[in-house]
């Protein structure tokens, strides 16, 4: 694709016959005009049908008939080892390059725009340009969308990230039928158990997600559910990590009826929770996201309600700790209220206190 209002270009891949077209929203994000070059020269302008920064997927429309479409696979029948090609534009002019690599791993948890997404992690090379193209199986079947790499030099390193094409799927069908994404909540704040911990409530090997916060008046709330209480399991399906509640829920429609199980105080109970929207944030990102690098912290911050129940003017919610941070004993929950004897009011103001540190991230390609 081209963007008259962008320098580069990106990749994507046709859906449907009569001209349906997916890529990721980081390559359309902000263009006046989108223009579709199919891999014989042919240009379409294109309409944007809907984008999702959370998943980083958008779908675009372009006005033809009998179009050459993709077939799409199943990304939940891919196994680890299993051989998979991306096709694409890498650096926006080798146009319909191929490489090959395998499945890394499943259910890769990766941050997008702020939210964690679990996506295919493969060996395959991508690099600027690449994202948005598709990742095929050996069947010539689509099974995601390349959309981001772990790079510390700006190219390929050997790890590639893609969207599960089933997740896509979903997002390109909410987006044709309400024009944005719909997601679930039920209204808590999550960490992962870790061995302390586990030992602690007396479990034997670490598990599930422990409630460290839970909204008044909430699905959670509103179910019985409390702080302290250990989530091991969605509908039966173990919870691996505490990235799977987010990424399970997020995906249930609104007024969903889901059966959480606990652990409180030693004892397994299973709670119904019905679960509610997320509420719509005109654009806004979800989770604003401070670069990592050797602070090694993601945070979002306050809204109006938390200020006023907190009886705070500013402050920064700790989403995410790793590296430095995770060490010095940060916590998701966490509050910052300043950095370096300075206010913090947005992500922003803890990356300017915070300058001397080295930005390493997954950079989206």
């Amino acid at each position: 694709f081209g963007q008259e209002s962008f320098t580069g270009t990106g990749s994507g891949f046709i859906l449907t016959a009569d001209g349906y077209v997916l890529t990721n929203h980081h390559v359309i994000d902000g263009a006046q005009s989108i223009t579709v070059t199919l891999s014989d020269g042919t240009e379409y302008t294109a309409q944007l049908v809907g984008s999702d920064s959370v998943s980083d997927v958008a779908l675009l429309k372009i006005d033809g008939q009998d179009l050459p479409a993709v077939s799409i696979g199943n990304s939940d029948d891919l196994e680890v080892g299993d051989q998979v090609a991306a096709i694409g534009n890498p650096l926006g002019e080798l146009t319909s390059t191929q490489t090959v690599g395998y499945v890394s791993a499943k259910d890769r948890s990766v941050n997008t725009d702020g939210t964690i997404i679990n996506m295919l992690q493969t060996d395959a090379a991508i690099n600027s340009g690449n994202s948005g193209g598709p990742l095929f199986n050996m069947r010539g079947e689509v099974v995601g969308i390349n959309s981001q790499i772990f790079s510390t030099s700006g190219g390929f390193m050997g790890l590639s990230f893609s969207i599960p094409i089933d997740l896509a799927i979903e997002i390109k069908d909410q987006l044709i039928k309400n024009g944005r994404v719909i997601r679930g909540r039920i209204g808590v704040g999550i960490q992962a158990v870790t061995q302390d911990l586990a030992e602690a409530f007396g479990m034997k090997t670490p598990k599930g997600a422990v409630i460290t916060q839970i909204d008044k008046d909430g699905p959670a709330d509103k179910a019985g559910l409390q702080v302290g209480d250990i989530l091991i399991a969605v509908n039966g399906q173990e919870v691996k990590n505490a990235n799977d509640i987010p990424v399970k829920i997020s995906t249930m429609r609104p007024g969903t009826k889901t059966t959480m199980t606990i652990l409180r105080n030693g004892k397994q109970e299973n709670v119904s929770v019905t679960v509610a929207e997320t509420p719509s944030e005109d654009g806004m990102k979800v989770q604003e996201k401070a670069s990592a690098g050797k602070l090694g912290v993601s945070v979002r911050p306050l809204s109006k309600d938390e200020l006023e129940e907190l009886d705070l003017q500013h402050g920064l919610l700790v989403t995410e700790v790793r590296g430095a941070a995770a060490r010095a004993g940060l916590l998701p929950r966490d509050l910052i209220l300043s950095a370096n004897g300075k206010p913090v009011k947005a992500a922003e103001d803890l990356a300017k206190a915070t300058v001397s540190y080295t930005h390493l991230t997954l950079p989206t390609t």
